[in-house]
């Protein structure tokens, strides 16, 4: 139902757009979490039908200015952040909260710990959830001390492994090409990375199975596992990588199957795992968090609680369709979860 003017809020959506250009020398994937235009406008026009008024805030200078002069009751976080900084989604969160102004999603200490894989895995491990082992390479290592560490740190029976960067989303920096299989080849990858991404990479076993992903909306008692989804190749190889190659090409590369087809006791610990991981991070409202599964077991590889929304083309809203729910019920939820536990 649409609200009455006594309920409606006055809502401003945090976000980031790409900028026309890459800088020069940039990876062609720097901007490749910000959102177009196009997500913004779905997301606001549910929230209209919901009742609300909608402002558009950006992030940076101009986000700073409106939230001081006209702060709205409520925000709509889909802020990145700009740059390479491990707290760079915490940025906005923070700001928030400093400014005592409400907001959708998860606090500033879950978006900076959940965007750095390795310090993820070190808790969430904690909780009995299980996930690759490996190592972080830190960024400042030359390419005889990368060889060394990871000389030290691998066996034979970790190769292959999949090199990538600690703390990036939608797949930056993730290609065909990250699957090694001697020390000399991930090294080589690792120094690279680090090189373009200026950043720790890690380096873990790679797990040949299915890529899962389940979404979660909702808190506390009311969290809600929305189901899976399986990205399937199309073409059958072991050593199939979700890279952001993939993501870009993915009608011609892979189909999403949702509801996933598991076997009841694998989704029951995929399902587990992943409100485990929710609950030990202090995440809110909704989520995604990812998985390989082989021989039944699933193996924990990272949390998104900022999940992209664009109504096409995200994980997370082709797995809420394939489970009957539409991009604008989706929302909904979301904000639903967002305003249950706020004083709004």
């Amino acid at each position: 139902r649409q609200r009455s003017r006594a309920e409606a809020l006055r809502i401003g959506i945090a976000y980031d757009l790409a900028p026309g250009e890459l800088p020069p020398g940039a990876p062609d994937d720097l901007y490749e979490e910000f959102d177009k235009p196009s997500t913004i406008d779905a997301i606001a026009a549910v929230l209209r039908d919901e009742g609300h008024s909608v402002q558009r805030l950006g992030n940076g200078s101009a986000l700073v200015r409106a939230l001081v002069d006209d702060p709205p009751d409520f925000v709509w976080n889909l802020a990145e952040g700009q740059g390479i900084g491990r707290s760079r989604e915490a940025r906005v969160p923070a700001l928030l909260e400093l400014l005592n102004i409400p907001y959708s999603g998860s606090d500033p200490f879950a978006l900076a710990v959940s965007l750095d894989k390795s310090a993820t895995k070190r808790l969430v491990e904690g909780g009995g959830v299980i996930a690759p082992g490996g190592l972080c390479v830190p960024a400042a290592l030359d390419r005889r001390e990368i060889d060394t560490l990871l000389g030290v740190g691998l066996s034979p029976s970790d190769f292959p492994v999949i090199v990538k960067p600690a703390i990036e989303g939608s797949s930056k920096g993730i290609r065909g090409k990250s699957i090694a299989f001697t020390i000399e080849a991930a090294a080589q990858l690792a120094f690279d990375l680090a090189r373009t991404y200026s950043q720790p990479i890690l380096v873990e076993p790679f797990i040949a199975g299915d890529e899962v992903t389940v979404g979660l909306v909702g808190n506390g008692a009311d969290l809600r596992v929305l189901g899976a989804m399986r990205v399937v190749p199309n073409v059958d190889d072991p050593l199939f990588v979700y890279s952001l190659d993939v993501k870009r090409d993915w009608r011609r590369m892979v189909r999403y199957e949702a509801p996933a087809v598991l076997a009841d006791d694998v989704r029951e610990r995929l399902f587990a795992a992943s409100r485990a991981v929710f609950e030990r991070l202090g995440c809110r409202d909704l989520a995604r968090v990812d998985f390989r599964v082989r021989d039944g077991v699933p193996y924990f590889l990272e949390i998104n609680p900022l999940p992209g929304l664009a109504p096409e083309t995200s994980d997370l809203i082709l797995l809420a369709e394939g489970h009957g729910l539409s991009h604008a019920d989706l929302i909904r939820s979301i904000l639903k979860a967002a305003l249950s536990r706020l004083p709004l």
